[in-house]
């Protein structure tokens, strides 16, 4: 085998399982690609079946997995189905989330839950329901999609960064609990990703000027730039790697006082 081509082996998941979840989204459909050309067999999880299921015949290798994450037992009986059907699980990548971008003052208690309830409470019962299978064959890979949000805050917008700061929280104490047991948990902090949720934001003139001067690569990243880390952190080239945040966000987490 060649030098090359054992490096490139490194990134390879041939036969492996992983679940996708919100992957119908922006960032999920080109995570989900992007894990299925690196040889593994992805489940598309979002809470519509048909759209799923459409996703699942343009996508090589992958199935369907229609379910509200936010329902417990309905993530317990999905991930089951998961093992039972294929005979594995080795990835989670949790990508569903919510956003909610209002001032304080504007967020009632209960909004503020069910925001929590999909970004934060929902990856730890996903997370606590995988386990066990991960467990059993010695090695597995759990990734959470953070914020760069989960550092940083601007006004306006209370409840989603302060999900994110959990999050990141919930990956540095799964990643210490269950690394003694061959399961790498880390997450990804994206900055500013052109999805069709953030489509008026990226039209924006104020917008435009203001990630020309906070962002070093002036621009938005694509959704389809966040897919090689979540390859990376699910091979084996990431095999030491655990506990961490990979933060890409083209450099705006590092510039000091954009003033020009």
């Amino acid at each position: 085998m060649s030098e090359a081509s054992r490096g490139l082996n490194l990134f390879s998941l041939k036969d492996q399982v992983a679940v996708v979840t919100g992957a119908t989204g922006g960032i999920g459909v080109e995570v989900a690609r992007g894990l299925s050309a690196a040889g593994a067999r992805v489940g598309l999880n979002a809470r519509h079946a048909a759209a799923v299921e459409e996703l699942a015949s343009e996508i090589p290798g992958s199935f369907a997995l229609p379910f509200d994450i936010t329902d417990e037992p309905a993530c317990e009986t999905a991930l089951r189905s998961v093992v039972e059907q294929h005979g594995r699980l080795d990835h989670l990548v949790c990508i569903a989330a919510a956003r909610d971008r209002r001032p304080l003052a504007e967020i009632e208690t209960q909004d503020y839950r069910s925001l929590l309830e999909v970004n934060l409470v929902a990856p730890f019962h996903l997370a606590r329901a995988a386990a066990p299978y991960m467990i059993a064959s010695g090695r597995g890979r759990i990734i959470m999609m953070t914020s760069l949000a989960g550092d940083f805050a601007m006004p306006g917008d209370a409840a989603y960064p302060s999900s994110k700061a959990g999050l990141a929280g919930l990956v540095r104490s799964l990643a210490v609990e269950l690394g003694t047991h061959g399961i790498n948990v880390n997450g990804i902090a994206p900055g500013p990703v052109a999805t069709q949720v953030n489509t008026g934001l990226v039209e924006n003139p104020e917008w435009k000027a203001m990630i020309r001067r906070t962002v070093p690569l002036q621009r938005w990243a694509e959704p389809s730039e966040l897919a090689g880390a979540v390859i990376f952190l699910a091979s084996d080239a990431s095999s030491y790697v655990n506990g961490q945040i990979l933060t890409i966000d083209g450099g705006a987490s590092v510039r000091l006082f954009p003033m020009d």
